[in-house]
């Protein structure tokens, strides 16, 4: 193969033939199985080879950065003093830390790897003389490809046979507007296809594609991606830092006030700002989330974004797509109407020639179910298409030249108004299947016109094909569980009004009902729309049984007469201006949205969202694409289209909508554990930092050494990763952040945790301990009740109430809680106070920590009752 090495746009301007000869392949047989072998072998998979970061560029960010630099400084200073105990428990903590995160992020990443490979795109591909299915990736130079709207184009190639593709390269060329390719064209890896279908050959694959440059820069930018939840999260961690820096910042201007040793009072400053900086928080989060990822996808929803987990907690308005989604996406043919002089088998005959088996279409699949089951003896197959244009959603139609024995057809199928505008039905045949139509429509069903042309004769209309697509069994259940879990569903679909407002009855919908012209504040015409209507219809009653081509004749024309003698302009203006307010509102109210187009979709997101709605749409069309990626959470249905994956956060690989309420579930679990998560640890952070600063600069007392914090710190970041696995409280509504409340109840417990504190350092003065024995039981102290906190802040009521604490984290914590206490015991790093004075902290504790829960609910109850005043 000399082909290869040469550039996908060299071949713009080469023959086909020429393309075909080079790339040593038939375009009616395509490759065999051995030249697939052999070109595989030679050019890899079709697949862009992602530059994984090296381990020891891992392992080495762990201590880089401002964190790990003050533990690594505090290490150092401390072995410059010779605190060789010191020194040892701060190298274990950086290890400790540096290693959990190593691991997490190791997990984090496998878990996307193994996601990614679920969602493997597959594309038709003609191989040793028949089309068949295979991956993306397994394509190769010279495969014969079938390309057709929704598709993300897999490899770079050249078009061989078909009318033409309307390609969107933004991805790679930022050209807003899509462009139009014809034969010998050379279409793109990873442009969206928008119209039309095509055979084509692969020119390039894998790293060889012109997409390949951008890869690099695409993947960066989804690492750099957040949620509005770990922004919030981030800003906790800001917060808390400030606070640790600025009372730190005190202690060391006190201290150097009091002539202290410089070295110890930095060593001191560097040791207790990382105890009471959150060195959990980025683990605790990735844990949390890939946690979160793995619980989906063993529920069939693979999560491309992690943080969509997040946001879909919040999710107040659920926009979801009808066909396919609510309904199963499984036409069948109801009772056909058949035009006089025809017979049901030419208008099933006629119907499948206007149709490819290939396609897999939804509305052709039936057609051909039909035959097989019903008109076995209707022998289709012998005939022989010679061209077709598939469907498009301009021409609402798709066309086909058929031959058999000489005899040459033209034949049509799609929307029955096309098929009878085409045909020039007088007014009475039109109204009469136009009354067909609605009445079909009525019932849910969607029809299809069949057409036909017969060498130079004239365009004729066979008649009718009622398809349904009944509701899925699940989706009335799905839809009153997302009510009950006060998220508001709204239906939005293309079809027509009837269609929507009969499945939305089924589904028990209300009826609110619109349709896509009403959306838009630019719908002033309608008052026009109106006048023109009226005006055909008085005519026509006047005149009597008159055409309706000559009605509308005469009300276009009075319409003229009236924009000569009124500016409609300003009633256009009028209009806009008093109805830009009712929009938003009546989107709020509406829930069925029928025959909607792409850009109804996304104004549909759009507006909520600015009304203050976090929106979750679901989709499975190329057209559905820029709604999913505006919405908050973009969801692709089971069989969505390769551009609709793309630009969703969760991708469904199970028919219907279940796995969605199970999601919500899951992403409001995952925010409880990081509510409970930050909640916790402000508190923790004001407990400590507060009370060594009042201790210090008023008492001049160090309450704790700085080992000992060394030891808090270590004791606490381990058990809180286990917060992950916790049997956090489902709530029953959307879940936002209140940081108002969280920052209350926080530090209302950090506060009352500092008063205990120095209520147990009066005790044992006044009882007359030494000091090394009051920091052993003060260090003891803060270990049971850091961790009891976290089962304050877990809790919505009592700490008793269910759900009660994971195994995991209940042994997390205890644990740790007993091998502090056997520090202290036994005197391992600190001063030994023996198995009396442990027991009495250990009560002391757990009557701070019930106290600590009165607090917490007493302070939500009179906020609560504040903000309801």
């Amino acid at each position: 193969m000399d082909g290869q090495g040469r550039k996908s746009k060299e071949y713009e301007h080469k023959p086909v033939e020429e393309t075909l000869a080079e790339l040593k392949v038939d375009r009616n047989l395509g490759l065999d199985d051995k030249a697939v072998s052999e070109r595989r072998s030679r050019f890899g998979f079709n697949e862009i080879e992602e530059k994984e970061e090296a381990l020891w560029h891992r392992i080495f960010r762990r201590f880089w950065g401002p964190i790990p630099w003050m533990i690594e400084v505090a290490a150092i200073l401390s072995a410059a003093v010779q605190k060789w105990e010191d020194f040892s428990i701060i190298l274990v903590m950086l290890l400790v830390n540096a290693g959990l995160d190593f691991m997490q992020e190791h997990r984090a990443l496998n878990a996307l790897k193994a996601l990614k490979q679920r969602l493997s795109k597959e594309v038709t591909v003609r191989r040793n003389g028949q089309f068949v299915r295979v991956p993306v990736r397994e394509l190769v130079p010279g495969d014969i490809v079938k390309i057709r709207i929704g598709d993300i184009v897999p490899a770079d190639v050249q078009l061989l046979d078909g009318d033409y593709l309307l390609i969107d390269q933004a991805a790679l060329t930022g050209e807003s507007l899509p462009v139009t390719r014809k034969t010998g064209a050379v279409a793109f890896a990873n442009t969206i296809v928008k119209q039309g279908e095509m055979l084509a050959v692969v020119l390039n694959t894998g790293m060889n594609t012109s997409f390949s440059s951008v890869v690099a820069l695409v993947a960066e930018a989804q690492r750099q991606e957040r949620s509005h939840f770990q922004k919030m999260v981030i800003q906790i961690g800001n917060f808390l830092i400030m606070v640790t820096l600025v009372l730190v910042l005190l202690i060391v201007m006190v201290s150097l006030f009091r002539h202290e040793p410089l070295i110890d009072i930095v060593r001191f400053a560097l040791v207790l700002s990382v105890a009471a900086i959150p060195v959990a928080l980025p683990a605790v989060l990735s844990v949390t989330m890939a946690v979160g990822a793995m619980n989906l996808a063993k529920r069939q929803a693979i999560v491309s974004r992690l943080t969509a987990i997040e946001e879909l907690a919040g999710v107040d308005i659920f926009c979801t797509d009808k066909t396919g989604t609510l309904t199963k996406n499984q036409m069948e043919v109801a009772n056909p109407e058949v035009l006089e002089g025809f017979t049901e088998q030419e208008l099933f005959l006629y119907a499948a020639l206007a149709s490819r088996p290939e396609n897999n279409d939804p509305v052709e699949l039936p057609i051909f179910s039909y035959l097989d089951t019903k008109l076995k003896s209707v022998d289709w197959k012998s005939w022989k298409q010679t061209s077709f244009t598939p469907f498009d959603p301009v021409s609402k139609r798709t066309e086909a030249d058929a031959e058999k024995d000489g005899r040459r057809l033209h034949v049509v199928k799609g929307a029955p108004q096309v098929v009878i505008e085409m045909a020039g039905l007088d007014d009475a045949v039109s109204r009469k299947i136009n009354d067909s139509v609605n009445e079909l429509a009525s019932k849910g069903y969607r029809t299809l016109g069949v057409g036909l042309k017969e060498g130079e004769g004239a365009f004729r209309m066979i008649g009718l094909i009622p398809l349904y697509d009944p509701p899925r069994e699940d989706s009335g259940q799905v839809i009153e569980e997302m009510y009950k879990f006060g998220v508001k569903v709204k239906m939005v679909t293309g079809d027509n009004l009837a269609i929507a407002r009969e499945i939305g009855g089924i589904l028990g919908f209300e009826q609110r009902t619109i349709r896509s012209s009403q959306l838009s504040g630019a719908s002033a015409n309608e008052l026009l729309e109106l006048a023109e209507v009226l005006t055909t219809a008085i005519y026509r009653k006047l005149k009597g049984e008159v055409e309706l081509r000559e009605a509308k004749a005469f009300a276009a024309d009075v319409m003229e007469q009236v924009g000569k003698l009124y500016d409609t302009r300003l009633l256009e203006r009028e209009f806009i201006h008093t109805h830009e307010s009712a929009i938003v509102e009546m989107i709020e109210e509406v829930d069925i949205f029928a025959e909607v187009v792409p850009e109804d979709k996304y104004r549909i997101v759009d507006t909520l969202q600015k009304g203050g709605y976090i929106v979750s749409m679901t989709g499975d069309g190329v057209n559905d694409a820029p709604a999913l990626k505006k919405a908050d959470c973009g969801i692709a249905v089971s069989n969505a289209t390769d551009a609709a994956r793309a630009a969703a956060d969760i991708v469904l690989t199970a028919p219907g909508l279940s796995v969605i309420n199970e999601a919500m579930q899951q992403a409001r679990l995952t925010f409880a554990r990081m509510k409970s998560y930050a909640t916790f640890r402000i508190a923790e952070t004001i407990r400590i930092i507060l009370f060594m600063t009042l201790s210090i600069v008023v008492f001049n007392f160090y309450p704790i050494t700085p080992l000992m914090i060394i030891l808090l710190a270590l004791l606490n970041d381990i058990p809180i990763l286990a917060i992950a696995y916790d049997n956090s409280k489902i709530h029953a509504t959307p879940v936002r952040w209140n940081m108002q409340e969280l920052l209350i109840i926080a530090s209302s417990l950090g506060l009352f945790g500092v008063i205990a504190s120095f209520l147990l350092f009066f005790l044992l003065q006044q009882y007359g301990f030494s000091e090394p024995m009051i920091q052993t039981l003060l260090f003891l102290k803060l270990i049971i009740a850091g961790h009891s906190t976290l089962y304050v802040t877990r809790a919505e009521g009592w700490f008793w109430q269910r759900p009660w604490p994971s195994p995991l984290l209940f042994g997390a914590t205890f644990g740790t809680e007993i091998l502090g206490t056997i520090f202290a015991v036994y005197g391992l790093f600190v001063t030994p106070i023996g198995w009396t004075y442990a027991l009495l902290i250990w009560a002391y504790a757990l009557l701070e920590f019930v106290i600590n829960d009165a607090i917490k609910l007493a302070v939500k109850r009179v906020f609560l009752q504040r903000n309801h005043a």
